[in-house]
């Protein structure tokens, strides 16, 4: 006879979380530095990650990895759980591969972020200027009134085409030039700039078409080459070699089963099952294509090093990848907090990134400063300038409304309280005051990523 707790496991699609961590924990100590070189205590360090533990805890996430960097140290390069087993819906004799910080991690709508930056340089290296209308690169794009659209409008999430054809095969994302010719042939819903609303795969594949274009590489070689290559990245690109396929983490539905009406909000938002987004994910086939908006596979300290550039005002390791105004550019508001039409939230974007608010944000309390991406659908990278930190946590439970949430929540104030903004004390700020709306946002946002 089953257990309430294996009862309660099965109905709310939680995985087995065995009470001593240490044996789930993977991380090697000489990598961390001391919490001093980040003006961090051992107790600030501890405290992070127990949150992370805490996160874990909750049977939503077979597999998180952190990379935490405060004044351009490493102070948490740690992952817990599995990248393969143990989940939900695994039989019990699945091979299971521990989560660590070497594994590979699809990073869904955080890769906006990187091909944002790459449409920035280009437009550095004054190949393109985000002032331009799209269609000066790609005349096909003019189609049904979007003659005027431009780059930056598009970037910034104002481009007026948020969303596929709802009637979309999502079997066209394997086929990117069938994908570019749908959306080209989109009659938008709005006129570029009128409005502000979450683009989540439309366009990002635009601005990979952009750069295909007009440098004559396609995405993932213009990175390889501008980026991945210099910084001696072992991942960050999009897709992956065939024989890194089966190295990248596994995605996995957990969580309470979505229901009406949810459900049917989801779908409509992204065209397919809930479930359908999982599987796709999963599919070598899906790492074997391009998507600008979807499917950059990197580790989480790869990520955590990206931000720490765009900290360091373009350098890192001694090189300088982008000019300090590029980086200021790409992280400038383009225009104050307003509700997303597609979202239906409050947000602040930047040309490519996600803003900060306060008293509470996307990154945290008091965040106001910092800017980064959220990932379908618990994957949040980020650099807080206020604070100098660049955080990376990876995730592959994709659970929209479950008991991870607080814990989630829980994380990024622990962040935010244990590496404190340089410029003085924050205000006091009550969790519980603010858990619930914070909570009430993520749902929305993480339902479009």
């Amino acid at each position: 006879m089953k257990s309430f707790r294996q009862v309660k496991s099965k109905l709310l699609r939680t995985i087995s979380v065995p009470t001593d961590l240490s044996a789930v924990t993977t991380y090697d100590p000489a990598r961390e530095a001391d919490p001093a070189d980040g003006d961090m205590s051992r107790a600030d360090v501890a405290a992070i990650w127990k949150s992370v533990e805490d996160l874990y805890r909750t049977g939503i996430m077979p597999g998180i990895s952190l990379c935490l960097r405060r004044h351009g140290h490493v102070m948490i390069n740690r992952a817990i759980g599995h990248s393969h087993g143990n989940g939900p819906g695994d039989p019990p004799d699945t091979p299971k591969r521990l989560m660590t910080p070497e594994t590979p991690v699809c990073q869904y709508s955080a890769s906006k972020a990187v091909t944002a930056m790459m449409i920035h340089l280009l437009a550095e290296q004054e190949e393109i200027s985000l002032s331009d209308p799209i269609a000066r690169y790609i005349p096909e794009f003019a189609a049904n009134g979007k003659q005027d659209t431009t780059i930056y409008q598009l970037i910034s999430h104002h481009g007026g085409i948020p969303l596929p054809p709802p009637d979309a095969d999502p079997e066209i994302l394997f086929d990117p030039d069938a994908f570019i010719k749908m959306i080209c042939d989109l009659k938008p819903a709005s006129r570029g700039g009128q409005r502000m609303a979450y683009h989540a795969v439309t366009g990002g594949a635009i601005l990979g078409e952009i750069i295909r274009r007009v440098s004559g590489l396609n995405l993932a070689d213009f990175l390889d080459q501008n980026v991945r290559q210099p910084l001696g990245f072992r991942h960050f690109t999009f897709g992956a070699d065939e024989s890194d396929i089966a190295r990248i983490a596994t995605n996995h539905d957990t969580g309470p089963p979505l229901l009406y009406p949810v459900s049917a909000i989801a779908k409509r938002a992204l065209t397919i099952t809930w479930a359908e987004v999982v599987a796709i994910a999963n599919k070598p086939g899906f790492y074997r294509t391009l998507i600008p908006a979807a499917n950059l596979v990197a580790t989480a300290d790869e990520m955590s090093q990206f931000f720490q550039l765009l900290l360091n005002g373009g350098a890192l390791n001694g090189l300088q990848l982008f000019k300090p105004a590029t980086v200021r550019q790409a992280i400038s508001e383009s225009g104050r907090m307003w509700f997303d039409g597609t979202m239906v939230i409050p947000m602040r974007y930047s040309a490519g990134f996600m803003l900060g608010a306060s008293p509470v944000g996307l990154w945290g309390p008091y965040c106001e400063s910092a800017y980064g991406h959220v990932g379908f659908i618990n994957i949040f990278c980020w650099a807080d300038p206020e604070r100098d930190i660049a955080v990376s946590l990876q995730t592959t439970g994709k659970c929209l409304i479950g008991p991870h949430l607080p814990a989630l929540v829980r994380f990024l104030f622990t962040v935010g309280r244990r590496c404190k903004p340089e410029s003085g004390s924050q205000p006091d700020i009550s969790e519980r005051k603010l858990l619930r709306p914070l909570q009430k946002m993520l749902r929305r946002l993480l339902l479009h990523m």
